[in-house]
């Protein structure tokens, strides 16, 4: 009787597993979580739940995004029972858990998408977008004695009626950015040739200016020799003066006609 009676009490608790212990149906005494042998009255029943962490595969449903953008969305949830008194009293299975569990998540994965344009869902951002998805899901689903661990999406593909027009939008933008950039870059271009001009104006300016300077000096100069040449001997002043006079309006194709008494016939005749 003694070995009927404590195989009526005792019970193993898997590593993989936790237990309550309810009394005409009601649970009693706090759960079991620790692995071992344990003991129980032989009247009460024991109810064992999964300890490990589950996974629950969502079935691909249709979200519309920020930019009304249809996407057809895979996505799945990683989950445990926290808390396993509180989980029977609300749902008693894994089923009825995984009631509770897809509409919420399904919830807050439109509302949370439903923020976002196209591009920010299918680019890095996932991320932050599935973390709060998870934070939120997580909040509502405790008091079910649940724990949400991960959301995330698996696949998000557009519905074929957006594919499409999302593609040619994307093309569109491509060759508009590369329109702006050989707008840029011929405005730039335009610049350097407008300053380049700009300075090329300048030293020839300066140059002129210079040269200018220059030739002034020069004719300074020249005046300032022809004044000494005067002073020190007028004739030969005069001499060269009109040979320069002669040299500006004489070339080799000039006829002269000269009277007998011309100062040039007596020079050419070297009589000066």
């Amino acid at each position: 009787m003694a070995a009927v009676g404590l195989f009526l009490c005792a019970y193993t608790i898997d590593e993989t597993e936790q237990a309550i212990i309810l009394e005409f149906g009601r649970p009693v005494d706090e759960p079991v979580i620790e692995a071992g042998l344990h003991f129980k009255m032989p009247w009460r029943q024991l109810v064992k739940f999964e300890k490990r962490i589950l996974e629950y595969d969502v079935k691909p449903t249709a979200i519309l995004s920020l930019d009304k953008k249809r996407l057809e969305v895979d996505n799945y949830a990683r989950w445990r029972i926290s808390k396993p008194l509180k989980f029977y009293r609300a749902v008693r299975t894994i089923n009825g858990g995984l009631g509770r569990i897809d509409p919420i998540v399904y919830s807050e994965i439109r509302v949370e998408l439903g923020k976002h344009n196209l591009t920010e869902i299918v680019d890095k951002r996932r991320e932050k977008i599935m973390g709060i998805v998870t934070e939120e899901a997580r909040n509502k689903l405790d008091e079910y004695g649940i724990d949400v661990i991960d959301v995330r999406i698996k696949r998000a593909d557009l519905s074929q009626e957006n594919e499409k027009a999302v593609f040619d939008r994307m093309i569109a933008e491509r060759e508009r950015q590369a329109k702006q950039y050989r707008s840029e870059g011929e405005e730039e271009a335009l610049k350097i040739r407008a300053e380049t001009d700009k300075e090329r104006t300048i030293i020839l300016a300066e140059a002129y200016k210079e040269s200018q300077e220059i030739s002034g000096e020069g004719d300074a100069r020249a005046v300032e020799i022809y004044a000494g040449a005067y002073k020190s001997d007028p004739d030969f002043y005069e001499f060269v003066r009109t040979l320069e006079a002669y040299k500006k309006v004489i070339d080799d194709k000039t006829t002269l006609i000269l009277s007998t008494n011309s100062e040039l016939l007596d020079l050419m005749k070297g009589k000066k």
